[in-house]
């Protein structure tokens, strides 16, 4: 009995003093942070356009899965231009990576789950992802940030687009966004 109760007490020496906690069985590691080193919350505003095309030698996204005589379940993979004007030839400032499918049977609403990935200035390298409903006919839609990476970590905010232009033979189509977004 006495050797398990010098057990306890070592463990309980090494490891009340770590960073160390157990939740259910499993240790997971807390790093406590000092007043000091915390960042003030930033808002940042962008505006950029976003180029989808679907024709020509060089299509931005393509179609990757659903049916041949409808809309709804298919799903496009893009890697969409984003730029600083609605111009193609405009400055670059990143690319819209990721996926949209056509979720709604009733009108058209994509599910949009895409990265925007900053290649430019001071958010080179940093990106912002979107999850959430896109109702492409309507003429403002709102978004959620739900997270970031490099200068945009922790991020949450929203998303408003909105069609500049769209070709309906050939699906190419323009978009402007005014994204707000809270970060450290």
């Amino acid at each position: 009995m006495a050797s398990v109760l010098t057990l306890f007490s070592v463990y309980l020496m090494l490891f009340s003093t770590s960073c160390f906690t157990t939740i259910n069985g499993v240790f997971s590691e807390q790093s406590p942070m000092d007043i000091s080193t915390k960042r003030m919350e930033k808002l940042t505003r962008l505006h950029f356009y976003f180029h989808d095309t679907l024709d020509g030698t060089n299509p931005t996204a393509i179609r990757i899965a659903g049916p041949s005589k409808r809309s709804f379940g298919t799903i496009m993979m893009s890697d969409d231009p984003l730029t600083e004007g609605p111009e193609a030839s405009s400055k670059l400032v990143g690319r819209a990576q990721g996926i949209y499918a056509f979720a709604s049977q009733h009108d058209i609403g994509l599910l949009v789950v895409m990265n925007f990935a900053f290649l430019k200035g001071m958010y080179n390298g940093s990106a912002l992802s979107i999850l959430g409903r896109n109702p492409i006919l309507d003429r403002v839609r709102e978004m959620p940030i739900v997270g970031g990476s490099g200068v945009f970590r922790y991020a949450r905010g929203y998303a408003l687009a909105k069609t500049v232009s769209f070709n309906q033979k050939t699906g190419n189509a323009v978009v402007e966004y005014n994204v707000s977004v809270l970060h450290f």
